[in-house]
């Protein structure tokens, strides 16, 4: 899967998807909660002869609330999982000076 089909698969949760942030202008507002941010943040490349044998992006996908939100978890869950993207749950915080909950998922796209 390319990193734009991933994008594809965030968006097919129904939920608001940036890079990194939403910029909030007067023509473009940012989205009220829930949204989804990712970040293309690392990789696992394969490297064989000194090269990158097959490269692996590790993005990280933030889901933010303004309230613990099951059906928003369960929505971008399900996007994951209808695409056969597997994940795993890093982290769940509440973020006080935003107030806002930050549930934090962790992939694999080849």
């Amino acid at each position: 899967m390319t990193l734009l089909e991933f994008i594809g698969a965030l968006k097919s949760s129904g939920l608001p998807v940036a890079h990194s942030r939403f910029v909030d202008t007067a023509s473009t507002p940012a989205p009220s909660p829930p949204f989804i941010v990712y970040l293309d943040d690392e990789s696992n490349n394969l490297i064989a002869d000194n090269k990158v044998y097959h490269a692996v992006r590790n993005p990280t996908i933030e889901l933010y609330t303004d309230k613990k939100d099951v059906a928003a978890e369960q929505a971008l869950e399900d996007a994951l999982n209808d695409n056969e993207l597997p994940f795993q749950v890093e982290d769940e915080v509440y973020i006080d000076s935003e107030k806002l909950f930050q549930r934090i998922y962790s992939i694999g796209v080849i």
